[in-house]
């Protein structure tokens, strides 16, 4: 399972999200801008407060780095 980490105002977010619709990639939303415990979880993971980041089999990328998202997901861009 695809977790990513965000906040409903986060453009790169956005793009993520639509990236991995495009391609049908299932992924959980993690709004961190609600929930203290699931921002807390992100920072511990990532060491970063920056949004997104994206948990893909325990690896850990923040932001939206295409490259390393569609090597991780073993997918061509």
């Amino acid at each position: 399972m695809i977790k990513i980490y965000l906040t409903p105002t986060c453009p790169y977010c956005s793009t993520l999200k639509g990236f991995l619709k495009e391609r049908n990639i299932d992924f959980q939303e993690i709004d961190v801008s609600q929930n203290e415990k699931d921002r807390d979880e992100m920072i511990a993971k990532s060491h970063q407060m920056e949004v997104p980041v994206v948990e893909i089999d325990n690896e850990i990328v923040v932001s939206f780095d295409r490259e390393k998202i569609c090597k991780l997901l073993n997918i061509k861009d």
